[in-house]
């Protein structure tokens, strides 16, 4: 079983918290999710830092590590419409059945690009090789700095293909029993999936997936 301490993302965070200044005087764990295999998946600290400008940093974390998102677009060969394909979840967040694009947690010495086709594979069905897939951000982004060391790396990949086949991707049913997952397809437009989405990060990879692309037309409909 992985010890806290040797964990990848433990060690990852905790040198990023020395490389900024911190003194790390002690941090005590209240409670550890671990993967099937051991390996440390989540965790809620308690640290005990001092700043550079002599202040305790707020004292909670909670360890998630680094993810990957993907928005995968299929394009009708025919038409040239667009279309997204989404995984619908249920989320400790409030319970509800949420709407997210593909993404999955970059473990231990995972490369980022190719956790996202594998999770691109495993959570819709859809085969891509890594450099199939453009990165949206240059650098690590975090979403919630007040609480967690949850690091993003966003994606894209682009299919062409006929309406049938992007239709083949819609309301499959996705199964992990050892993640607890229960995930259903998605295929919408992006506007629509604008609407059906509540989370920031998949709100925020439409406007970096528009701009890239240069397509300000539809980004006006968001």
């Amino acid at each position: 079983m992985e010890k806290l301490e040797d964990a990848p993302k433990f060690r990852f965070w905790k040198s990023q918290l020395i490389a900024n200044g911190l003194t790390v005087n002690g941090v005590k764990d209240h409670f550890i999710r671990r993967r099937h295999n051991g390996e440390v998946l989540f965790a809620m600290l308690e640290l005990d830092a001092d700043t550079p400008e002599g202040d305790k940093i707020p004292p909670v974390c909670f360890l998630k590590g680094h993810a990957a998102s993907v928005l995968v677009c299929l394009i009708d060969e025919q038409t040239e419409e667009k279309f997204v394909v989404l995984v619908r979840q249920r989320r400790i967040s409030d319970g509800s059945q949420t709407y997210e694009h593909p993404a999955g947690m970059v473990d231990a010495d995972d490369n980022p690009t190719d956790v996202a086709a594998r999770e691109v594979g495993e959570e819709i069905g859809l085969s891509i090789a890594p450099n199939e897939l453009t990165k949206l951000n240059p650098r690590l982004w975090y979403p919630s700095t007040g609480t967690s060391d949850e690091a993003m790396h966003y994606f894209f990949v682009e299919k062409r293909m006929s309406r049938e086949q992007i239709m083949g991707f819609h309301h499959q049913r996705m199964t992990n029993d050892s993640e607890f997952e229960r995930i259903t397809t998605v295929v919408t437009t992006l506007p629509e999936a604008h609407q059906l989405i509540n989370n920031v990060n998949g709100l925020l990879i439409h406007f970096l997936y528009l701009k890239h692309v240069g397509d300000f037309e539809t980004m006006k409909l968001l």
